[in-house]
């Protein structure tokens, strides 16, 4: 019975603490024996042996486990810093919007992954991004990276949504061929692609989007009333227009003070309960009301994870914007 305290110790205590449970476990054996008088037995002597032996494994398993959790922290600490070079934080203010943003992971500890997020303030108003790169991994990080670039150089130089488009094609189309030069292209996952919406917040009451294969935005109206801002005609993610000859063309919609726009990825409605079903994100809309949107936004994430009963199996990322 003995055995099991610095076995255990070796689990949660340092290293000095897991030897002095080690040392103190085989001095009790040892006064055990003495009052029993069985020590200097065979028997004995090797129960004190294996003792011996379990708290100097336990102290190097303790030392073991320091170690690894250094580890972790150094690269949680990278992957925190990496997440702020990639997706910046969003001021809870841009211009006229009033603007709040949510990501979950769909790995355990990691911080960040395939979907993306960007908001800029340009001559021509308040433009975003929000977008899903397909697969998984650093290829995908990478990917993503270079996606936000390019957005951040064009926004600013670009008069239109369409030219900052062309940008960010040409952008991943220099990822992509990068990547098959580098070597060969699995073809188990499929041909590379990103799936975006751009969205331009003018200085009137309406909003310009460009959907390029991404989930429509949600609109909540200010009387309550919801709908999808779906775009008139279909159009394939970044990385696939050469299979297509039709390119996706803007489309605006009335945004007004009252109203307010939700931009998510596939995560987020494609989150699976345990019956399979998807998450109702427009029968849910109503956890947006409240007044602070990081509060309205941080209630619809928790309402997701509830649906899913457990970790969600896609990154999830929310962008909630508001006309002030």
């Amino acid at each position: 019975m003995l055995v099991l305290g610095p076995a255990f110790a070796s689990l949660w205590c340092g290293i000095r603490r897991t030897a002095v449970v080690g040392f103190t476990a085989i001095g009790l054996c040892a006064a055990l024996s003495y009052h029993h008088h069985t020590l200097g037995r065979k028997q004995n002597t090797l129960t004190l042996v294996t003792m011996a032996g379990v708290a100097a494994a336990s102290v190097f398993a303790s030392a073991d486990r320091q170690r690894r959790e250094r580890l972790l922290a150094d690269v949680r600490s990278i992957a925190e810093v990496a997440q702020r070079v990639l997706l910046r934080p969003v001021p809870r203010r841009v211009g006229p919007m009033r603007i709040a943003v949510g990501y979950t992971s769909a790995t355990a500890e990691a911080r960040i992954g395939g979907d993306l997020y960007e908001v800029t303030l340009t001559p021509s108003g308040v433009r975003v991004i929000v977008g899903d790169v397909q697969g998984k991994g650093l290829e995908a990080v990478e990917t993503a990276a270079d996606v936000l670039g390019a957005f951040r150089e064009a926004a600013y130089d670009e008069p239109d949504l369409t030219g900052v488009a062309t940008r960010i094609e040409a952008a991943l189309r220099r990822r992509l061929s990068a990547q098959r030069s580098e070597g060969p292209v699995d073809e188990s996952s499929g041909e590379k692609f990103v799936t975006a919406v751009l969205a331009e917040f003018g200085e009137g009451e309406t909003v310009t989007l460009l959907n390029y294969g991404h989930p429509s935005p949600f609109i909540l109206r200010g009387g309550g009333d919801g709908a999808f801002a779906e775009p008139d005609d279909v159009a394939p993610p970044f990385g696939l227009s050469d299979l297509v000859d039709a390119h996706p063309r803007p489309y605006t919609i009335k945004f007004a003070p009252a109203d307010q726009m939700l931009l998510y990825t596939d995560g987020v409605i494609e989150a699976r309960d345990g019956a399979g079903g998807f998450y109702p994100l427009a029968e849910r809309a109503h956890l947006l009301a409240a007044s602070d949107p990081e509060r309205a936004l941080a209630d619809l994430r928790a309402d997701v994870l509830r649906h899913v009963g457990g970790p969600i199996a896609d990154d999830a990322a929310m962008l909630l914007i508001r006309r002030r």
